[in-house]
């Protein structure tokens, strides 16, 4: 049995504060995307709006429904936000997903975790677990999560791993990609051109080490001392290749520095300072 890919891009997630999902937005449609409204997640926690592109990836801008004090100490709802992976994590693109595969007998864990064995390193992925949200509309979707390991190191440490979504209701419910009046942006974004992250050079070679084994290739060094891996889309652009980037942080910065988009129109700026993070547009 052929086993699924495990480097296919599924989704960016951008945070903002407690609360502002709406004006998040309002920034990126000032930008020239088009944004869906998305809902609220099944954990009551978190709101999102949605930024779809013609590869099949999309944007998560996402924000906590509440501060966490909004809560009364103690309660159940007050632990969970406390818990929450992103709960630590400061505005901006905090963390990304690669397509899963919702199967009996064929698990996303299973396969990376053999591979990091094989290379002499421990599991990277814990169990499934179950999530979804409640479009505005009504519907209800459905998937199941296959998050990285949390080891004891503080949150913000942490080593920026994908986790993986796999769809138990169809893809497109949750990912509306085949309408072109969502997919055809006003900056004439395609698709993603690259995702770069940056690493303190002391993780460099583990974090390399782990993405070779989530990916399934060790990846290439580029001339400007990068290392580079080609990803899948679920639909790919043609002649245009999709990138992870990894480069070492001058300033002991670890997480992801820039998201790329392919434009098909020159750009006024290459490159965006959003309110939390930067962007960069590149002309096809």
């Amino acid at each position: 049995m052929a086993l699924p890919s495990t480097k296919c891009l599924d989704h960016i997630i951008y945070l903002s504060p407690p609360g502002t999902v709406k004006e998040n937005a309002e920034e990126f449609r000032k930008l020239g995307f088009n944004v869906l409204p998305g809902g609220q997640h099944a954990d009551a926690l978190t709101e999102n709006s949605l930024i779809i592109l013609g590869d099949g990836v999309y944007l998560e801008l996402i924000s906590f429904v509440k501060p966490v004090d909004a809560y009364p100490s103690g309660s159940p709802e007050r632990i969970a936000r406390e818990n929450h992976p992103w709960a630590l994590k400061a505005p901006g693109w905090i963390d990304y997903s690669f397509l899963g595969i919702y199967s009996e007998a064929i698990h996303i864990n299973s396969i990376i975790n053999s591979r990091a064995k094989q290379g002499g390193d421990d599991d990277l992925y814990g169990p499934e677990i179950p999530g979804g949200r409640k479009r505005p509309d009504g519907q209800i979707l459905k998937w199941v999560l296959t998050p990285p390991r949390r080891p004891d190191e503080g949150i913000e440490r942490r080593l920026p791993l994908p986790f993986f979504c796999a769809d138990v209701t169809p893809r497109d419910l949750r990912v509306p990609s085949n309408d072109h009046t969502i997919i055809e942006h006003p900056c004439t974004a395609e698709g993603i051109a690259h995702v770069r992250f940056e690493v303190p050079s002391g993780r460099w070679d583990e974090l390399s080490r782990n993405l070779g084994y989530i990916i399934g290739d060790p990846g290439v060094a580029s001339a400007d001392g990068e290392r580079e891996w080609i990803l899948d889309t679920v639909k790919g652009l043609e002649g245009h290749k999709c990138r992870l980037l990894l480069s070492v942080s001058k300033e002991e910065a670890l997480g992801i520095a820039e998201v790329a988009f392919y434009v098909k129109s020159k750009p006024s700026e290459e490159t965006i300072e959003t309110q939390y993070a930067q962007i960069r547009f590149v002309p096809t």
